[in-house]
């Protein structure tokens, strides 16, 4: 092995360390025992196993032990619930030798290979969550069982910005196809680090068999000595090297430019080693994963990624300034005002996670019918999916109904609305629902931009009063930012905070401002440039300018999802705030008037061009800016706006809006957010005088 054990410790000091036990075991069937070595970090399922240098060190001598032991088979299996999920990175960040960097990345496929390269049958017994270097281990040998109950399956390094660097580019197309590993590396990555179920990991052909959690071992156990004495031969698929590799390296490209427009260097990477592994030459395959991970640990790009990973994974987990957790109050029953598209998505997200009565409700029969109708429609799906039984899916169903009389909320202990986004209209609402809700019922609301304090002012516990700021699509974007108006006691807070945790969703704390974080960013960037095309920047140098970032849509594209109506009414909320740093486009008003929703057609190709109606009611002026310029304009106004927001207290820190913009605007985890990003881009001291974080930030350790 390439690093010894006192270079491990001395690489990472801190290494939280899964040991690895060697334990022969006999089993039915067989003449030998069993090696069967477990990893474990000596904690329980709340903090998986991971490997650092220290932990692969130990996992070397625990196979040094089994293959002394000349066993019939050699079986790896984790602690409870877990098998491991990928590289310890909580020291990544601080290594700064590129020949430790080296070490570490050459010792995963130092300890790996002996399970691939054994003349002793090997076999992973995956008996759960099992991500990154985790999955690549169980890769490594020669054949995988897995637990039918495992969380959480995949390859999520292209996510943070970084590659699968200990086997996973090379071993899973020679096992599963390239197209298949295309999937799984790339694109199910880029797609918000989409997880594998056990039964998809079984279609594959990642794992051989899937047995059940109740007996797992015991049943990876009985199989292994089938597989041992010949009784049963895992098939595996022929691997086609020409065309079906081509078109899947074409695919794993198309994704990569959609995705981050090659902005990711974790990405582009790769597939590179996908298109090396088309030789199946573990020698060069594996020296070009250690090349490129020894790089990309001394990068900033790796810095960004933890940066995010961080933040998404510990402060999302502990929201600052959250009160305590003891205060909140349970929440048996939920209210919905509003039976519209946003109104129905909160419905069904509110059955299925708290799975408690919801009732809707709004101003006609047909509308109330047709949200709840929609939510029983959507469980029909999840049925259809069988990702519910029929008698889960019954009980949601009987748990949601609609009334046109909010006396329906007179026992509810959550009442949320979700109407129209006009001041008075909502607080007329809360003044009705407040006559007939108990006194502890909390009232939230979904505002996108409009003052929870004021909502509140005319009530008479104004102090139950909540920001519940969803992202839509609601089932997909993470992020939920809880505001506190000037009056909202602790309490009711508490029970936001409660109620957003078993939504599964990452809250933040924000101040009660205008279009509170998301929004109010989103809409200074979507002003800077719409601004420049006012002023006479072509549609196609605006929207690609900011393509450098590989942020997940273009300007053009976000407004569009937003809605013009909606971009334009926030554009005029913040405009009344802020007027001399947010403008109001008269363009896009006479965009929204003329009933327009996107600023381009596509033909059967799918290549857009400029709507010629666009054309002819844009009226630009005669000032056009470069595609640089156009870039440094709005990510200068970001950095103004961010300061700005930091000095008025909207949130704890910046980390706050960094995690903000990753969850709800699907910010790239490999930039490692955005006030690192501008302070890296020199951004933030040339409009602020300063940086947001210390420099050489963006590891800055978080939550």
């Amino acid at each position: 092995m390439t690093i010894s054990a006192e270079q491990a410790k001395a690489a990472f000091p801190d290494e939280v360390v899964t040991t690895a036990v060697t334990r022969l075991v006999s089993v039915p069937g067989l003449d030998k025992q069993v090696a069967l070595i477990t990893i474990d970090n000596g904690l329980d399922h709340t903090r998986p196993s991971t490997f650092g240098p220290q932990g692969l060190v130990s996992l070397n001598s625990a196979l040094d032990e089994a293959f002394a032991a000349d066993p019939a088979a050699i079986a790896v299996t984790g602690k409870p619930f877990i098998f491991a999920v990928g590289a310890d990175l909580s020291g990544v960040e601080e290594i700064s030798d590129p020949d430790v960097a080296r070490q570490i990345a050459q010792a995963g496929h130092d300890v790996f290979r002996r399970l691939t390269e054994s003349t002793i049958p090997t076999f992973g017994f995956v008996n759960g969550a099992v991500m990154g270097g985790g999955l690549e281990l169980a890769l490594s040998c020669h054949y995988r069982t897995l637990s039918d109950n495992t969380a959480a399956i995949a390859l999520p390094e292209v996510f943070l910005g970084l590659f699968p660097g200990w086997g996973g580019t090379q071993l899973l197309p020679n096992l599963i196809g390239p197209d298949a590993a295309v999937t799984v590396i790339v694109e199910n990555a880029l797609n918000q680090n989409k997880m594998l179920k056990p039964a998809q990991a079984a279609k594959l052909g990642i794992v051989d068999e899937v047995f059940g959690s109740a007996d797992y071992l015991e049943q990876s156990l009985l199989w292994l000595a089938k597989v041992v004495r010949g009784e049963i031969t895992p098939t595996r698929g022929e691997i086609d090297r020409g065309q079906e590799w081509d078109s899947a390296i074409g695919r794993a490209k198309a994704i990569v430019e959609g995705k981050t427009k090659g902005a990711s260097p974790g990405a582009n990477k790769a597939i590179e080693l996908l298109e090396l592994a088309r030789k199946n030459d573990l020698d060069q395959g594996y020296a070009a994963e250690t090349e490129a991970l020894a790089e990309v640990l001394m990068t900033d790009t790796l810095r960004a990624g933890l940066y995010s990973f961080n933040l998404v994974n510990k402060r999302a987990k502990k929201p600052a300034g959250a009160p305590d957790k003891s205060l909140a109050r349970n929440v048996g029953k939920v209210g919905i005002v509003g039976a519209g598209l946003m109104a129905s998505q909160l419905a069904l997200l509110f059955v299925r996670r708290l799975k408690v009565p919801v009732v809707l409700t709004d101003i006609d029969q047909a509308r109330v019918d047709k949200g709840v109708s929609y939510v029983h429609g959507e469980v029909d799906k999840l049925l259809g999916k069988k990702r519910l039984s029929q008698d889960e899916a019954n009980r949601l169903k009987a748990l949601v109904s609609g009334s046109l009389d909010k006396s329906a909320f007179a026992d509810a202990d959550f009442v949320i609305e979700a109407v129209f986004e006009e001041l008075g209209i909502k607080q007329q609402v809360f003044s009705e629902v407040e006559a007939v809700v108990g006194p502890e019922c909390v009232l939230a609301t979904n505002t996108s931009s409009l003052s929870i304090s004021e909502m509140a002012a005319r009530l008479e516990h104004p102090e139950r009063v909540v920001g519940f700021h969803f992202f839509n699509p609601v089932a997909v974007l993470p992020l939920l930012e809880i505001v506190r108006g000037e009056r909202t006691d602790d309490a009711t807070l508490a029970t936001a905070f409660a109620v957003g945790k078993q939504l599964k969703k990452s809250s933040v704390l924000v101040k009660d401002a205008p279009a509170f974080v998301v929004n109010r960013l989103l809409t200074r960037f979507l002003g800077e440039v719409l601004a420049s095309v006012d002023e006479g920047t072509p549609f196609e140098v605006a929207d690609t300018a900011l393509d450098p970032l590989g942020l997940p849509m273009s300007p053009m594209t976000l407004l569009q999802l937003v809605g013009p109506p909606v971009a334009l009414h926030v554009a005029e909320t913040m405009h009344a705030a802020f007027p001399d740093r947010f403008g109001v486009s008269a363009n896009l008003r006479r965009f929204v008037d003329a009933g327009k929703s996107a600023v381009w057609t596509w033909d059967q190709q799918g290549n857009a061009t400029l709507d010629p109606e666009v054309a002819e009611l844009w009226q630009q002026g005669d000032a056009p800016q470069t595609a640089e310029q156009v870039r440094e304009r709005a990510l200068s106004a970001i950095a103004e706006e961010v300061r700005v927001m930091l000095d008025e207290g909207v949130v704890a820190e910046a980390q706050d809006i960094d995690l903000c913009l990753i969850l709800g605007a699907g910010w790239p985890f490999w930039l490692g957010g955005i006030t690192p990003y501008l302070d890296r881009a020199g951004i933030s001291e040339k409009v602020n005088g300063g940086r947001f974080l210390a420099p050489g930030v963006a590891s800055v350790p978080v939550g």
